[in-house]
C-alpha cells in the first residue's frame, strides 16, 4: 500500500520503519521539505518525503500521528480525500481539536474519507518491537467505516502485533482513547515505564 504518514515524530517513525519493512510505500508528508528533521527515516527502503499535500495525493492509506489539535487545519490541508484511509492515532486526553472531541471526529465531520481510530493505545517502543517473550502484544481499533478497520488491522499485523481488536464503532472512540491513558498511567505516572504492554488472553 501507499501509505502517508504525517507526523514522523516517535510514533510516526516507528510505524513508517515497520510498513516499509513490511513492503509498503511510505510517503512521509512534513510542512517544510526544506528543513525535515528526519533523515533516519529515508534510509528505510520505499520510503521518500513530501509536502503534506502531495503525500496524502499519492497515498491510499494516511497516518495520522500529530498532536491531536492540528486535525482540523490537517482535514482542510488534505483536500479531497474521497476513498482513503485515514488513521487516527492520536489521543485527544490532553489537548484536542477546537470544535471536536477528538480528532476522529474532526476526520469524519471535514472529509469523505474512511476513518479509524488505531495505534494510540500504546507507547511507541512497542510498535517498534512488539514482541515480549516471545508472543506478540494486541494492538486495538475503534470506528464507524468497516474497509478501514480491516486496513488497520493488516497494518497492524505488519508492524508484528498479534491481534487487533475491534473496540467498537464511533461511540467506542473517546473509550479507546481512556484506554490508551491507562497505557499512560500504569508506564509514565505510576512509573512502571514504557516497557508494558496489553495482550487479551482467553481461558
Amino acid at each position: 500500500m501507499k501509505i502517508a504518514i504525517i507526523g514522523t515524530g516517535n510514533v510516526g517513525g516507528a510505524l513508517a520503519t515497520a510498513w516499509s519493512k513490511a513492503g509498503h510505500q511510505i510517503l512521509l508528508g512534513v510542512r517544510d521539505t526544506a528543513n525535515f528533521k528526519g533523515d533516519g527515516l529515508l534510509e528505510n527502503a520505499n520510503t521518500s518525503v513530501h509536502s503534506i499535500e502531495e503525500a496524502v495525493k499519492m497515498a491510499e492509506v494516511i497516518l495520522v500521528a500529530t498532536p491531536p489539535q492540528f486535525a482540523e487545519s490537517l482535514a482542510l490541508a488534505f483536500g479531497d480525500v474521497s476513498g482513503k484511509v485515514i488513521i487516527d492515532s492520536t489521543n485527544a486526553v490532553r489537548t484536542k481539536p477546537e470544535n471536536y472531541p477528538t480528532a476522529y471526529h474532526a476526520f469524519k465531520a471535514m472529509t469523505k474519507a474512511e476513518v479509524v481510530k488505531c495505534f494510540n493505545s500504546t507507547g511507541f517502543e512497542n510498535m517498534q518491537n512488539p514482541v515480549y517473550h516471545g508472543e506478540k502484544i494486541d494492538m486495538f481499533m475503534a470506528g464507524d467505516d468497516a474497509e478501514a478497520k480491516e486496513i488497520a488491522q493488516q497494518l497492524a499485523f505488519d508492524a508484528g502485533f498479534g491481534t487487533c481488536w475491534d473496540f467498537g464503532k464511533a461511540d467506542k472512540v473517546v473509550l479507546l482513547e481512556q484506554f490508551a491513558l491507562s497505557w499512560i498511567n500504569l508506564a509514565i505516572m505510576q512509573g512502571h515505564g514504557r516497557d508494558i504492554a496489553f495482550r487479551v488472553v482467553r481461558r
